[in-house]
């Protein structure tokens, strides 16, 4: 059966509802999706993005749902508003680092959080964001295994079995897997690192794209066998394939 995968989303909801009507497009109202995470944070409207993908899993749609560095920033937030994220190179809170907070919680009404103290936003956030997006934030699985590909947020440690992987490389890694050319016994399909253009590097494919930045927001298809593509609003084109990382 094909999965289709959606790259970083950022807040960015007009952008998911054209992906998600570009999928519609090729393989029908039931089609299996894979979103690889980096939900909220940046883009004008994470609450929306969040309602959007509960509501559809809600409905029943064929949609997974994976767990990106951001994803869990706001949920830790509304435990300790001074935890920090001890794999961000910037160790400040969340609202501190300047990642994306300020609009996240703009979308849930809580306006001006990084002129105001952080126990007042803190308060007005608890008050503000459903409990029920936090837990289902805070409960987003961090990898899923199918024939064509092992989606994950950023990718794995290269040599350790992926029931044993931790999720900070999970969610964070760069280096040290996007440098590792071995084969992997999957291809790994991931976000997190932004490329100019959706890339097959032979043991992985990249497809952030930098929505977060004003870049598109990639729709990739994975078919059994090996065939991969990019869904466009024309449809299917070829993936592009790199031989260095």
């Amino acid at each position: 059966m094909a999965i289709y995968a959606i790259g970083d989303i950022h807040g960015h909801l007009a952008l998911l509802q054209d992906a998600h009507e570009r999928i519609r497009a090729d393989g029908g109202e039931d089609a299996r999706i894979v979103h690889v995470g980096d939900l909220i944070d940046r883009g004008p409207d994470s609450r929306g993005v969040i309602a959007c993908l509960m509501d559809g899993q809600a409905q029943g749609r064929n949609w997974i749902v994976l767990k990106g560095n951001h994803d869990r920033q706001l949920p830790n937030f509304l435990r300790d508003p001074g935890w920090i994220d001890p794999c961000a190179a910037d160790q400040r809170n969340w609202i501190a680092r300047d990642s994306g907070a300020e609009a996240t919680l703009a979308s849930y009404g809580v306006t001006a959080a990084r002129a105001r103290p952080l126990s007042a936003v803190h308060a007005e956030a608890l008050e503000a964001i459903p409990a029920s997006h936090a837990r289902w934030l805070d409960g987003l699985p961090a990898w899923h295994l199918t024939p064509q590909a092992l989606f994950v947020h950023a990718g794995i440690r290269p040599g350790i079995d992926l029931l044993a992987q931790a999720q900070d490389d999970l969610l964070w890694i760069r280096k040290p897997f996007h440098q590792d050319r071995r084969d992997h016994g999957v291809l790994v399909v991931h976000g997190h690192t932004p490329v100019r253009r959706a890339t097959h590097f032979g043991n992985r494919v990249a497809i952030d794209t930098g929505a977060a930045m004003g870049g598109p927001l990639t729709v990739a298809l994975f078919e059994e066998g090996g065939a991969a593509w990019l869904i466009g609003k024309g449809g299917r084109t070829a993936l592009a394939h790199s031989t260095t990382a």
